[in-house]
């Protein structure tokens, strides 16, 4: 509409929302206005005549049949998870809401690695399990401390990672992003006294003796210290059998995440939902979290949830297979949606599990079950699911599924969903993720009665050696 002078608005028309989540720009002459809403749903028609720049005591009024709609909830709700109010922002959302068009492409699939990490790449050993690794078609990446040996010795294409496992500050997480798998093969360097040639042929030649000693650092510092370096280096990457705990009491992370309500006062609707832990809610009697609110279809609403507010850094989930919910039914299905992007409104990868009324269950969600949603309809043209990046959650109850469909248990009224842990999971049967490839002598040393004439030169000078197998034994 067009305001005919400065006197009429001040600086710039005020801009009202309609219960319906519409917008309408204010004048002191009687318009009428089509005011449009972000969606597929068609304009309507709204009609004000405020006689002055001034707000009424109700900026917003109820249409007839409608409840009126809490603006000031809605403006909560925007502060709650973005902040202060950036109006460049809200122009451009309201902008892409208006101009977006239809995707076309067909979804993608996550993709999913194979990629298998060799430490001691370059010994006896490590060669060994690359090579196997290579034939079989199993993609390989390197950890070594001399590039230039690694790719004499494997290639000049090798891909790999220049670290010291008895160096924790060279093995930077970031680094293994993409292993599933850990094979190590690294070990203390034991070598003749009088020295060999520079591919190790005395060592290696296994016939004659040579007295050895230890070359380098000592087997504490590769075989036991190097061993917890990686392992705090990789445990991310290649994950916990035990899965990885987002949210949960007993483990004291219940205030990890901040939960906040996004309830269908954001289009205009009148539904209220809260996060809430209650004491001694869980089955076992101890605290649980706790979604629960009244849910109503009052001016085109129908939904409730809660989400968590960005993470400040994102959750690494690629170890994993899927999330885990723990969860007492109500006989309703509801939506986890996982977020993977720090913008307000944008898609969030869905997918709806149905629970049983009065019933303590686990609901397990793969990532690749995931849908990309976006205002409960299919964004067929969305990148793939990166369980690397998670940036929020959110758990929903609506009366919609996706592009139309309505959920089959949508009821209006009051509803809980108790929910005492959430995490991510491996899918049976869970493979070994880390394998420590030693010596079958590790043991020997501390056998009682051993008669050390009859044993290895390495049983033999365990001592000697710097406590050789007593350290491999302890990593």
């Amino acid at each position: 509409m067009n305001c005919p002078s400065s006197s009429c608005c001040g600086v710039s028309p005020p801009v009202l929302a309609n219960p319906r989540g519409e917008f309408a720009a204010g004048c002191s002459t009687r318009t009428t206005q089509k005011a449009h809403f972000f969606g597929s749903r068609p304009s309507s028609q709204i009609i004000y005549s405020p006689t002055s720049s001034h707000l009424s005591r109700r900026a917003v009024i109820a249409l007839a049949g409608k409840q009126s709609w809490d603006i000031g909830r809605f403006a909560k709700t925007l502060f709650f998870f973005n902040g202060p109010p950036n109006p460049l922002k809200i122009v451009e959302s309201i902008m892409s809401s208006i101009t977006a068009s239809a995707p076309t492409e067909a979804p993608k699939k996550a993709e999913t690695s194979d990629l298998v990490l060799v430490t001691g790449a370059t010994g006896g050993v490590g060669r060994r399990v690359v090579d196997v690794l290579r034939k079989k078609g199993v993609p390989v990446r390197v950890l070594v401390r001399n590039a230039e040996k690694a790719r004499t010795m494997l290639g000049p294409d090798v891909d790999l990672i220049i670290g010291d496992v008895t160096k924790g500050d060279t093995l930077d997480p970031k680094y293994f992003k993409g292993i599933k798998k850990v094979i190590n093969a690294v070990s203390v360097i034991v070598g003749p006294k009088e020295g060999d040639t520079p591919d190790r042929q005395k060592y290696s030649q296994g016939i004659k003796f040579f007295e050895p000693e230890i070359k380098g650092p000592s087997p504490e510092m590769v075989e036991y210290l190097g061993m917890q370096n990686l392992i705090n280096a990789v445990k991310e990457s290649v994950g916990l059998s035990e899965g990885k705990l987002l949210f949960g009491f007993k483990a004291n992370l219940c205030g990890k995440f901040v939960w906040g309500a996004l309830d269908d006062v954001v289009m205009g609707g009148v539904s209220e939902s809260a996060f809430q832990i209650q004491p001694t809610g869980s089955e076992t009697g101890e605290a649980t979290g706790l979604f629960k609110g009244t849910v109503s279809t009052s001016n085109n609403g129908g939904f409730t949830s809660i989400r968590t507010k960005n993470f400040t850094v994102p959750e690494d989930l690629s170890a994993y297979d899927g999330v885990e919910l723990r969860v007492k039914g109500d006989g309703r299905r509801y939506k986890l949606i996982i977020r993977t992007s720090y913008e307000w409104d944008t898609i969030g990868y869905t997918a709806s599990f149905d629970t049983t009324k009065g019933e303590w269950q686990s609901v397990r969600i793969p990532f690749s079950s995931l849908i990309p949603v976006f205002r409960a309809r299919t964004a067929t043209d969305a990148p793939p699911f990166d369980a690397s990046n998670i940036t929020a959650l959110q758990l929903m109850f609506s009366k919609f599924e996706y592009d139309g469909k309505l959920n089959p248990t949508f009821a209006e009224g009051q509803f809980e969903l108790p929910f005492s842990s959430i995490k991510a999971y491996i899918s049976e049967p869970i493979t070994p993720r880390f394998i420590h490839v030693s010596s079958a002598g590790v043991t020997r040393p501390e056998r009682p009665g051993l008669d050390l004439s009859k044993q290895p030169p390495a049983v033999r000078m365990n001592k000697e050696l710097g406590s050789i197998l007593t350290y491999k034994l302890k990593a």
